[in-house]
């Protein structure tokens, strides 16, 4: 009993961590927004584009639009159906889908050009250091030498009088 609770507990384990993986949830999520954009793609197809070309074509309802074929094997069955006004509208859906996925890709490389172009800009501002230091550096060296050496000169000259004094 001990057994099948650990194991319970470690397939437990193992499927929370699988599902809180980044890629998992993000595909989830990818998933559910890919659902609910086919539903509305769905009803602009069916509901907004297809009547008016319906109107167009003298009224025709294209979800009605079919070909009867007679059965010619069995004469008492009612006759084959054939639907292409569905078909036209599911072309229809696929058209619009992919140009509204097109339409997203192009956007999103354009996003990851911008961002390519501001890095290499980025990286071309950064000052290149030479190897020979600049003019300001060079002043700046002497005037902490020139520093240092009046420091060390009123150092050792302090302790030159107070050893005088000494020696007096």
């Amino acid at each position: 009993m001990a057994n099948v609770q650990q194991c319970c507990c470690n397939f437990g384990k193992e499927f929370k961590e699988f599902t809180l993986r980044g890629n998992i949830l993000e595909m989830a999520i990818g998933i559910i927004i890919g659902t609910l954009f086919q539903n509305v793609v769905k009803s602009l197809v069916d509901d907004i584009i297809t009547p008016p070309f319906g109107l167009i074509f003298d009224g025709v309802d294209f979800s009605n639009l079919t070909i009867k074929l007679p059965n010619f094997v069995r004469q008492d069955q009612p006759p084959v159906v054939i639907r292409y006004g569905l078909f036209l509208q599911q072309i229809l859906h696929l058209v619009i889908m992919a140009l509204a996925l097109f339409c997203i890709v192009k956007f999103i490389s354009r996003l990851h050009r911008i961002a390519a172009q501001n890095r290499e800009l980025a990286t071309e501002n950064v000052p290149i250091q030479s190897s020979e230091p600049s003019e300001e550096l060079k002043v700046l060296r002497d005037i902490r030498d020139l520093i240092a050496i009046n420091k060390n000169i009123t150092n050792s000259a302090s302790a030159g009088s107070s050893s005088n004094l000494i020696n007096l």
